[in-house]
């Protein structure tokens, strides 16, 4: 044990070293502590005693930090006036997806039900910007590409909740696990109602009152960090305590608290950008751990064909059809179409939501989003840095090529 977290400890510490140059390759930060988590699970050198107990601790820990921290970074003014790219995306598009992936699903999953079908649809929907770190820092790309995938990233996880947990609730009630339709409609209008409602509330006061601490000088940004930390964590218990769901009311807390205090915060972001990979580099190894050795010895032909599907028809396809009408070119549509990695949000929402169903819906699911995770993994991460270059240069291209023939009209 004592062996297996120091190779683990130096892998970190020679990664944090060359972070900045591998950047540029294709070697991902996931990509490295996802195989070191697998690798050290084959080795025997960790063992996690009760796997699924303390894989779920931990993803649901990482989950609401993530979630409050994604939603306080997304300016909704800004979001307004910028191009309608993200918005379709999000509006449109994950709708799309969701839809189109339920009807690939049957085609390989014929067996399940529609409410399952949907429900790994909807698991797989989420992006994680993480996978795809070269593409949003790759200056070479437009900006308005980077922003977009950006922004879409940031809030496709928290939309894409309440529809999973609708379906969800579904899958739970045709086995058996709700007592009847109106005990199952109740329990799903309050998990969502209240979640919002209590996310806005604690939102919206933390907010004010960071607000009022800040204006008087009675705190620092080491503390406030601290405090926002907590305010993650009061979002969620308060939730759960009032019969809601405490992941909806983190997101929606994040959200209403990140636009009353407007960039005043700080910590957000230097947190996310130092602090917070820990937990995300810490969450990969964990599912490495504890979920990818069983996932990948459940591996079939209808699994691997299904998540091809989805990362390289059903999300391309919704991408495509929500940016038509724009002025995004074709090059333009298939590029934010193909890099929509599935992450963290995918292999999370799988872990938490098959702690509620029974049998082996459940399983299933965690085989489907686990294996979809380390797939899009090495696709979206062999991908990444050569692809962002190579779009680049081609826009860069196209533009001079479209101004050259409008000199030329004239």
């Amino acid at each position: 044990m004592e062996i297996g977290l120091l190779i683990l400890l130096f892998s970190v510490i020679t990664y944090a070293m060359l972070a900045k140059r591998l950047s540029t390759t294709i070697l991902t930060a996931p990509m490295v502590f996802l195989g070191m988590g697998y690798l050290m699970s084959q080795s025997g050198m960790i063992h996690i005693g009760d796997a699924h107990e303390t894989v779920y601790l931990i993803a649901e820990i990482s989950l609401v930090v993530l979630l409050f921290l994604d939603a306080s970074q997304i300016n909704l003014r800004r979001l307004k006036k910028q191009r309608s790219w993200p918005l379709r995306m999000l509006l449109i598009g994950i709708p799309l997806s969701i839809l189109i992936g339920t009807g690939f699903a049957y085609l390989f999953f014929p067996h399940w039900s529609w409410a399952m079908l949907a429900l790994i649809a909807a698991i797989l929907a989420p992006t994680d910007a993480a996978l795809g770190q070269a593409v949003v820092s790759n200056e070479s790309v437009p900006i308005n590409e980077r922003q977009s995938l950006s922004v879409e990233s940031g809030l496709n996880d928290g939309l894409a909740l309440p529809v999973i947990l609708f379906f969800a609730s579904l899958v739970a009630m045709e086995t058996g696990s709700q007592v009847s339709d109106i005990s199952w409609l109740m329990f799903g209008f309050t998990q969502i109602f209240v979640g919002i409602l209590v996310g806005v509330g604690i939102g919206w006061m933390s907010g004010r009152l960071f607000l009022f601490s800040e204006s008087k000088e009675t705190s620092s940004s080491i503390y406030e960090g601290i405090g926002v930390l907590a305010l993650t964590g009061i979002s969620y218990i308060m939730a759960s305590l009032l019969g809601g769901n405490g992941f909806i009311s983190a997101f929606v807390a994040g959200l209403a608290f990140g636009n009353i205090v407007k960039g005043h915060c700080r910590f957000i972001y230097q947190f996310t950008e130092s602090e917070g990979q820990i937990l995300i580099w810490s969450s990969f190894v964990i599912i490495g751990l504890g979920l990818l050795p069983t996932a990948i010895e459940h591996l079939s032909l209808p699994v691997v064909g299904y998540i091809l599907v989805s990362i390289f028809i059903v999300r391309p396809l919704a991408i495509y059809l929500s940016l038509l009408g724009t002025k995004s070119k074709t090059l333009t549509r298939l590029f934010m179409g193909f890099f929509g990695p599935r992450g963290l949000a995918t292999a999370l929402f799988a872990l938490i939501i098959s702690k509620d169903i029974l049998g082996e819906y459940g399983h299933s699911i965690i085989i489907v989003a686990i294996n979809a995770v380390w797939i899009s993994t090495l696709i979206h991460g062999i991908a990444a840095a050569p692809m962002a270059e190579w779009y680049g240069t081609k826009i860069k291209k196209l533009k001079i090529k479209s101004r050259e023939s409008a000199k030329l009209r004239k």
